[in-house]
């Protein structure tokens, strides 16, 4: 296995400024710290208790006190706001600050559609305008905007006169939903369909108004509808354009920074419960639901934006930001996103289309109208390719949508069953191996050990015999040397002579005369000559038992009494 290098992790700044009210503090901490330490620092800073504050603007929805910085992925400057319902807000505190905190704020709207008793629960951003939530509720009941009837609108949104005011000062076709007066979070509304003698004097008392606000301002109005003009749109321009930003930049260069701002952006628009976007390329996001072990793979869903569609507002808020649909694609799916509003954004999608899934598939997508957006296609990673499983158009049901995610699981678990049972199949036969092989190695390394180990013997004994044998060598000319240096054998007239006789320890005698003379060293030599050195060997005598090697070599035969003969026996010594 390669050894992998271990590389010290830096710590990650992280910038945020956090707007309150009319101040506006800036926060510079490590990645590795918590929300919590955030609020600790904007106590210090606003003087608000922790336990009253309200950090609001992740990108993620609301987190916990606890949560790591690290965990939500965030980019390096970020841009926060804290709300405080429990304080009574300053006298001192502008209205503009006050509206600035509506615009922040999501507003549910629970709308009942009078003639079919069918209720709607719609998200709205507090930046949305009034004419927003009439073309969508045009998208769902199929009641054009001059022939809706409501109630329940609070007294400043239905004053038609202030309304053509706020639009002349503005430049706007409608009220924001945070100016309006409504109930926070939740508003409920009634509407219905006019009947056509309603809708014949309505259009008379709009027509009046128009005059009156032409003749007197000199701007030119046509035919305008209850709370607005016929789709939106007055001198030429429409209101969500004069709102809404870019859910995406143009030609962004990096995908994972295009899909933090519509996270963003959508998270602005529809709320925080929303599907999880993977943040990161297509290719990354493949590599994250398809190239990871069978059990671990899911499905990938790719959403495509349109802002031109008059479906999209509906779809999102009512279809993609459903409870159950979000928490099934967060349990089943790679929720992946792209904005085709702009031209240049299509057509790089398109390229990465043909490149990934073919162009038949590239050539679907080109051909879809701009109403039949927003898409939603469903894709399963192969061995060899890519499948796209359903293309979903934005004209569908949330029961509709789950239906098709549901069928898409279902083919997509009986290939995942197949592709688990492969892999636990392969992982049995490479374990098998990797057993056999292991096996194998410990075997060679075993007989190796063993050759090893009888080399290392047989150098040893080869050191050994080396050794032996110039031991012998040098013990065989000690000997031989020592031989020659013997003085003569005296005859046995000579006087005086000393005969001795000595016993090896094979039971060999061994018979020398020596002049009496003679040193005691002389007999050493001549036991040593004979192969029994006097430092290996004792030499003794009987009666008296002595050990004539402990004796003073230089002293005479006649000395040390051995004269005129005597019998001795070498020993070995221990």
């Amino acid at each position: 296995m390669p050894s992998r290098q271990i590389v010290e992790r830096q710590p990650r700044m992280l910038d945020f400024r956090v707007e309150y009210r009319d101040r506006n503090v800036d926060v510079v901490l490590e990645d590795s710290c918590t929300v919590g330490e955030i609020k600790q620092i904007l106590e210090n800073e606003l003087q608000i208790p922790v336990s009253k504050m309200l950090l609001k603007g992740w990108k993620t929805g609301d987190v916990e006190d606890s949560t790591v910085l690290k965990s939500l992925h965030l980019p390096k400057n970020n841009s926060l706001y804290v709300l405080t319902p429990d304080l009574p807000p300053p006298s001192s505190s502008s209205h503009a600050s006050a509206l600035q905190e509506s615009l922040n704020q999501n507003f549910m709207l629970i709308i009942t559609h009078r003639e079919v008793q069918r209720e709607y629960n719609l998200n709205f951003s507090g930046s949305s305008t009034i004419q927003e939530v009439k073309r969508n509720v045009y998208d769902l009941t199929s009641i054009p905007v001059r022939h809706q009837l409501w109630e329940g609108w609070p007294t400043s949104a239905t004053d038609d006169s202030n309304l053509f005011i706020k639009l002349k000062l503005r430049n706007q076709l409608e009220m924001c939903l945070a100016e309006s007066g409504l109930s926070y979070p939740c508003h409920r509304l009634t509407v219905g369909r006019r009947s056509p003698a309603q809708t014949r004097e309505q259009s008379e008392e709009q027509s009046t108004d128009v005059h009156m606000v032409s003749d007197s301002d000199g701007d030119d109005f046509e035919d305008a509808p209850e709370f607005g003009v016929d789709d939106g749109e007055v001198f030429g321009m429409a209101s969500t354009a004069l709102r809404k930003s870019p859910m995406m930049p143009e030609n962004a260069e990096n995908e994972g920074d295009a899909l933090l701002q519509f996270t963003a952006e959508f998270s602005s628009r529809y709320g925080d419960c929303h599907p999880v976007f993977f943040i990161g390329s297509l290719e990354a996001a493949f590599q994250e639901a398809f190239y990871v072990k069978a059990r671990d793979r899911k499905l990938l869903a790719i959403y495509l934006h349109h802002d031109e569609s008059v479906l999209t507002n509906v779809f999102c808020s009512q279809m993609l930001c459903a409870e159950s649909i979000v928490s099934y694609l967060s349990q089943n799916f790679i929720t992946w996103a792209w904005d085709l509003t702009k031209d240049a954004n299509r057509a790089r999608f398109l390229t990465m289309c043909n490149r990934h899934f073919g162009s038949v598939i590239a050539q679907t997508i080109r051909t879809q109208k701009t109403d039949q957006f927003p898409l939603f296609l469903i894709i399963m990673g192969k061995r060899s390719s890519n499948e796209v499983l359903n293309v979903i158009q934005g004209n569908t049901t949330v029961d509709e949508l789950m239906m098709r995610l549901m069928a898409a699981m279902e083919i997509f678990t009986a290939q995942q069953q197949e592709d688990i049972k492969d892999e636990d199949e392969r992982e049995a036969r490479e374990n098998v191996k990797r057993e056999q092989d292991e096996a194998y190695r410990l075997s060679l390394e075993a007989d190796r050990a063993k050759r090893e180990a009888h080399e290392r013997e047989m150098a040893e004994q080869s050191r050994l015999e080396q050794i032996r044998k110039e031991q012998e060598e040098e013990r065989e000319a000690i000997r031989l040397s020592l031989e020659q240096a013997l003085p003569p054998e005296p005859k046995e007239d000579a006087e005086p002579v000393s005969k001795l006789r000595i016993r090896t320890p094979s039971g060999e005698f061994l018979e020398r005369r020596f002049l009496a003379s003679n040193k005691l060293q002389i007999v050493f030599d001549f036991v040593t000559s004979k192969g029994f050195p006097w430092n290996e060997f004792k030499l003794l005598s009987t009666f008296p038992r002595r050990d004539i090697t402990q004796l003073d070599p230089n002293k005479s035969l006649l000395e040390v009494k051995l004269f005129p003969q005597e019998t001795l026996f070498l020993e070995a010594k221990e």
